[in-house]
């Protein structure tokens, strides 16, 4: 349990705890580590403090496997596809495409390769681990999720921070959006590849601004802004701060991974990162054949891009289930990468997935069948996820240094704001994206056409700053590097919000978060004026509409009324015949299907296809006039945003026994940015996984918050305490005078 405010007592000292120093077996994987200390802010947060680098990272990993055991355990777990063998038989469709597109093996290949080119990265990471095997037996004790599914906290070995890495970004990129494509391509015709450009389902978008000097209360810089992700409990991002007589940085660390990878404050300097929107996986169409060999062995051969048929590793591996049956799974890689899409008639198939691609053209034979697909991503072509990069950026004191330490970055590929002490500024993209034929980009490719093979890496754009400079996922600085972004308003709507005053404070930047402006509602209400004979009920709806101040706030009632008739509008359109052969069921494996359901695709691309020309035939003002009747007809009832606006988290175990999760303002294109489902749920599970605000003149004027707390572990006392300040977009005070904290022992 965490120590109370009022208690004082004796630090951490590893190297007089017997369990300090040992690795995934019990054995020493390095030298003991110094002493540490570990402190608490009022809300919980830890502050970690070493006479030694390696001893810091020890801490971490230690003091994050007391506070999140559960939550590292699921990760580590998801990481390697062994996550069904505790949770059971939905977590088979997850395990079978990690263990297809061989997460833990690249893991272990760029750690390998760590070791050998940059033994002190490695011994770095390993002194993370080391913390982890040290504290998950602490850590699990306190949390009752082991003992309710029967798991066991197994040791860690150096490379599962590398995993859960690779894991956690594998779809950053939205690779399976080239799937839906290729499904449009087929529906609709080629000119119609990009018809529901959008950034939604991605996993991952973010808000970013940076507000120079000249612009501050305080004559320095600020840096602001939220990632958004999934929402999970325990929380995707844990506040922390690490100290040593190198550096001394708070910021946000990713469980499971050492040091402060996205957001950080090193005192002298900060930095901040959103989703470049990059494309850098792809997907090749293979042409796969089968024979035997000596002893009867699978032989399995792939067609080469120099027209040779080329041999394919295969094995075969057995996914343990919690309830259920045990899964072999094939895993076969070509000379692309892994196949994590196999089409019918190879084994290993997933059912009514189709017959294969045309060997000719790459593309997959009518119906909507599926293709054979190989995976190429950079982590396992480079065998180097760039994280040479977190020590750097740990003892970084100025821009210099963080731009030098983003040169070396690879996974994933991210827009940087960057700001010091000393008036540097910084605004550039960082990550590995290949050279390769424009087609790659859009859809899969075949394998064997050697125009699609890739040709080094391209360069990564920088730009300088001329006043805010804002990141939001749109087009702009990464846009030579992808093909899909989102839409301009939040980033317009920021740098509107930004030029209203010239005296920007810590504080003030709140108001920014919290901003619920609906841009994107201005292409569907503009069809309102012109609809004639129109019920009276409909009239009055419209005129509703018209008057609101397109502000999607938690106490609106109008919001939830523009919500429903939105609603209606989608499922309209979803049923419209030209979308006909997009409303099936998707094939292949389910890990993709949320990029492949059409009805999302429509509610997330809404403001597009109201004004695209690539559909003539769909009658958008007849869908939108019946959609106005429909909600008029089912009358409006006043109720506010946030009471059908609800979060909705991920949990790996739900726990039934939890309260009501807070009701929201906002919506996907707000600034506060609360990713209902337009056409499916109002129901909100994509939102700010955490805020934060760095000032660049007082580090102790900075400001954060997360979505739930502190510590993972169900109903302690900093689980949930941040949770309805985070619902109502406010801050809590960064902590950085050691008088004001409380060491604990663990």
């Amino acid at each position: 349990m965490h120590v109370g405010e009022e208690s004082s007592v004796s630090s951490v000292s590893s190297g007089s705890d017997p369990e300090s120093n040992t690795g995934a077996q019990g054995e020493p994987h390095g030298q003991t580590p110094e002493s540490y200390d570990v402190f608490r802010d009022p809300w919980g947060i830890p502050h970690l403090r070493s006479s030694d680098e390696l001893g810091l990272a020890h801490a971490q990993g230690r003091v994050t496997a007391f506070d999140r055991a559960w939550q590292l355990a699921v990760e580590r777990h998801r990481a390697d596809g062994s996550s069904a063998s505790f949770l059971g038989p939905d977590s088979v469709v997850w395990d079978r495409f990690a263990r297809q597109s061989r997460l833990a093996d690249t893991a272990r290949l760029c750690y390998e390769a760590m070791e050998a080119d940059d033994p002190e990265t490695a011994a770095w990471v390993r002194a993370y681990v080391d913390g982890v095997n040290a504290g998950l037996a602490a850590g699990a004790a306190r949390d009752e999720r082991f003992a309710r599914t029967g798991l066991t906290p197994s040791p860690w070995e150096p490379w599962v921070p590398l995993a859960i890495w690779i894991a956690t970004h594998i779809l950053f990129a939205g690779f399976p959006t080239k799937l839906w494509r290729e499904r449009v391509a087929r529906a609709l015709g080629d000119d119609a590849l990009t018809l529901f450009a959008t950034d939604g389902p991605r996993i991952a978008g973010s808000n970013g601004w940076m507000v120079p000097g000249d612009r501050t209360t305080t004559g320095a810089a600020i840096i602001a802004g939220d990632p958004h992700r999934f929402i999970e409990d325990p929380g995707v991002y844990q506040q922390i701060r690490l100290s040593c007589p190198d550096y001394d940085v708070l910021g946000l660390a990713v469980p499971g991974v050492p040091g402060l990878a996205h957001f950080g404050h090193t005192g002298s300097a900060a930095w901040a990162i959103t989703n470049a929107m990059s494309d850098y996986q792809d997907l090749y169409v293979e042409r796969l054949r089968r024979s035997e060999g000596e002893g009867g062995a699978v032989v399995v051969e792939a067609l080469g891009p120099d027209g040779v048929w080329e041999a394919v590793a295969r094995h075969t591996e057995t996914i343990t289930v919690a309830g259920g049956d045990d899964v072999e799974v094939e895993v076969l890689e070509t000379s692309r990468g892994p196949v994590i899409v196999h089409a019918d008639g190879d084994p290993g198939a997933e059912p009514g997935t189709g017959t294969g691609a045309d060997t000719e053209t790459g593309a997959a034979p009518a119906g909507g069948s599926t293709q054979t697909l190989s995976l190429r991503y950079p982590p396992r072509v480079r065998r180097d996820l760039g994280f040479a990069a977190l020590p750097a950026l740990l003892r970084a004191r100025t821009v210099a240094d963080i731009d030098r330490a983003l040169d070396g970055w690879a996974e994933p590929v991210n827009v940087v704001h960057a700001a010091d002490t000393e008036g540097g500024l910084l605004h550039r993209v960082a990550g590995a994206v290949p050279l390769r034929h424009p087609a790659n980009r859009l859809r899969p490719v075949p394998a064997w056409d050697p125009e699609h093979a890739w040709r080094g890496w391209a360069p990564t754009p920088a730009e300088p700053v001329q006043g805010f400079a804002v990141m939001a996922n749109a087009r702009g600085i990464a846009s030579p590097l992808g093909v899909e972004f989102a839409p301009p308003h939040r980033a317009d709507r920021i740098r509107e919000l930004l030029s209203g005053s010239a005296d920007w404070s810590p504080k003030a930047m709140a108001d920014v978060h919290r901003d619920t402006y609906l841009a994107s509602a201005e292409p569907l209400l503009a069809l309102l004026p012109g609809f004639e004979e129109l019920t009276p009920a409909a009239r009055e709806l419209r005129t509703r509409l018209l008057a609101w101040d397109r502000r999607m706030e938690a106490e609106s009632t109008d919001a939830t009324v523009f919500a429903a008739f939105r609603t209606a509008t989608v499922r309209r359109f979803a049923a419209d015949p030209v979308f006909a052969d997009l409303a099936g069921a998707p094939a292949g494996p389910a890990v993709f299907h949320p990029w492949l359901y059409l009805l999302p695709k429509i509610g997330y691309a809404l403001e597009g296809l109201l004004t695209t020309p690539l559909v003539p035939e769909l009658d958008r003002a007849a869908h939108v006039r019946a959609a106005l009747e429909e909600t008029a007809a089912a009358g409006s009832p006043d109720t506010p945003w946030s009471e059908v606006h609800r979060l909705t988290p991920w949990q790996a175990v739900p726990d039934p026994d939890a309260p009501e999760w807070p009701g929201l303002g906002g919506d996907h294109d707000c600034v506060n940015a609360t990713s209902s489902v337009p056409g499916f749920t109002d129901l909100t599970a994509r939102a700010s996984a955490a805020r934060y605000v760095w000032d660049l003149a007082r580090r102790e004027d900075s400001l954060w918050v997360v979505p739930l707390g502190a510590d993972g572990v169900t109903g302690t006392a900093h689980h949930r305490d941040q949770l309805s300040l985070w619902a109502r977009c406010e801050l809590v005070p960064v902590v950085t005078d050691w008088a004001r904290l409380t060491k604990e022992s663990i």
